[in-house]
């Protein structure tokens, strides 16, 4: 696996993310998470191979830090440890297909990095933002980014996605050609989240499952409010994977003002965060 040496490419959000790993890391015991638990299993090693080329070593070395210390930090369940491949990492890689050569990508409550670090590791030529405001997954997130080598492609980014959007003292707001979600909320909070974060024209991408269509005809009216067009849904992976992702696709046609996001000091006077 090739490594990059150079900083990682973390961005301070109002959370004040500390461009490096956290200092304190979880402790192995043992009856800590076995590693061989990510293991690829055979039946998947085709679909693996078609969907992460030659950079199949690196989603392996992060399957294997999703099934330890993503599990042992609390950022996914035990029992989804001998499931990340073809609940996670595939079916996230398969959503690649509906983003452009080239693009920049917003990972909107990226998490432990699904789908953001799944998309950076199967497509190098992505310029990839991971956006999240808990402070244990940024730590997570930015260790991962250093440890894989993907330091010159991805960025963390602490805070929400409303903060990221209004911008923060030294930095602009973020935008970018496609903006993806996975499991955040639904449709309406969902596009009221990661429309801003679109460039005009941009796309959201999000994951969704069985409900997507259901949540279409049920939020469609808030997603046009908000300056999205119709939102439609597309099957990636066909052919690949089994059962195929679902995604919902929304382009922003128009740009929407958005809510004035409170301040830190606001919100201390008797304001709550989200």
């Amino acid at each position: 696996m090739n490594r990059d040496d150079s900083t990682a490419g973390a961005v301070s959000g109002p959370g004040g993310m500390p461009p490096g790993p956290s200092p304190v890391r979880a402790e192995r015991s043992g009856d800590a998470p076995d590693p061989t638990a990510a293991a690829l299993p055979p039946e998947l090693a085709g679909a693996a191979r078609t969907l992460f080329g030659d950079r199949l070593d690196l989603a392996a070395a992060y399957a294997e830090l999703l099934a330890t210390d993503g599990v042992v930090r609390g950022l996914i369940g035990p029992r989804e440890a001998p499931r990340i491949w073809d609940r996670h990492l595939l079916n996230c890689a398969a959503v690649a297909e509906r983003i452009p050569e080239g693009a920049s990508v917003l990972d909107v409550g990226s998490g432990a990095g699904l789908p953001g670090l799944v998309l950076a590791i199967a497509r190098p030529d992505l310029a990839m933002t991971l956006v999240e405001p808990l402070a244990r997954r940024t730590s997570f997130l930015v260790e991962a980014v250093q440890g894989l080598g993907l330091t010159k492609t991805v960025r963390v980014f602490r805070g929400r996605a409303e903060e990221a959007a209004a911008g923060s003292a030294g930095m602009g707001p973020l935008t970018a050609g496609i903006v993806t979600a996975r499991a955040v909320a639904p449709l309406d909070r969902l596009s009221a989240w990661c429309l801003p974060l679109a460039a005009p024209g941009g796309r959201v991408v999000a994951m969704k499952g069985a409900s997507a269509a259901d949540e279409i005809a049920e939020h469609a009216e808030a997603v046009a409010r908000l300056g999205g067009g119709e939102p439609t849904v597309h099957r990636c992976g066909v052919g690949v994977i089994e059962p195929p992702a679902t995604v919902v696709e929304i382009v922003r046609e128009r740009v929407v003002a958005a809510p004035r996001v409170q301040t830190a000091s606001k919100r201390s006077r008797g304001g709550r965060r989200r």
